[in-house]
């Protein structure tokens, strides 16, 4: 079956979880700058799940554009990564309100954790339906980023208790490890653009 839907409806779902995750914001009593204090934290986890955010959707951009077709499988595969992704507002959420406590901490990286299952089912779930020699396959190669952001979650996790601070770095080191675009997926997308397209 065609892919256009599937990307259109993750298209729109994730910009309603940006949406619900900024609305969250409440605007702050006063009309001082000092006002705004209170609300730092949670401008702060917004904006860590704002970049989360964008790059899955950057990502599940280029790995859709390699998918071709979609199967029965693959639909699933990515409700269950959108369903990761919108639990997002609610654990920014959490963390934020209460000053990057122990337990919200844990919980958001259990939920970037859970994201970041759902995103390598999702790839692994295309790579099967393109058969050998998969595109997308060959684009990843030996995908050293997504092993490495799993195990940098769970540190996070685990180190939630001990230092939440520490626990947040891991969270944010993951982050701008995949703020570097990865040029050999970049390549078998221009690679592969139809007439028109610009594969970006």
């Amino acid at each position: 079956m065609n892919k256009n839907r599937l990307e259109a409806f993750s298209d729109g779902v994730l910009a309603i979880i940006l949406t619900v995750m900024v609305l969250e914001m409440k605007v702050p009593h006063g009309e001082q700058f000092s006002a705004l204090l209170p609300v730092l934290p949670v401008f702060l986890s917004y904006v860590l799940s704002f970049v989360y955010l964008g790059i899955y959707w950057n990502n599940h951009h280029h790995m859709l554009h390699l998918a071709g077709k979609v199967s029965g499988g693959i639909l699933w595969a990515n409700l269950h990564l959108l369903f990761w992704l919108s639990l997002l507002p609610f654990t920014t959420g959490w963390m934020g309100e209460n000053h990057f406590a122990a337990a919200a901490m844990c919980l958001y990286g259990v939920n970037l954790l859970c994201c970041a299952i759902a995103y390598f089912i999702l790839q692994q779930r295309i790579i099967a339906a393109q058969g050998p020699g998969s595109v997308l396959a060959h684009a990843i190669g030996p995908d050293i980023k997504g092993k490495l952001s799993p195990v940098l979650y769970l540190l996070g996790i685990v180190t939630s208790f001990v230092s939440p601070w520490l626990s947040g770095a891991f969270y944010v080191v993951t982050a701008c490890m995949w703020l570097v675009p990865d040029r050999r997926v970049e390549r078998e997308v221009m690679k592969h653009a139809g007439p028109g397209e610009s594969g970006a």
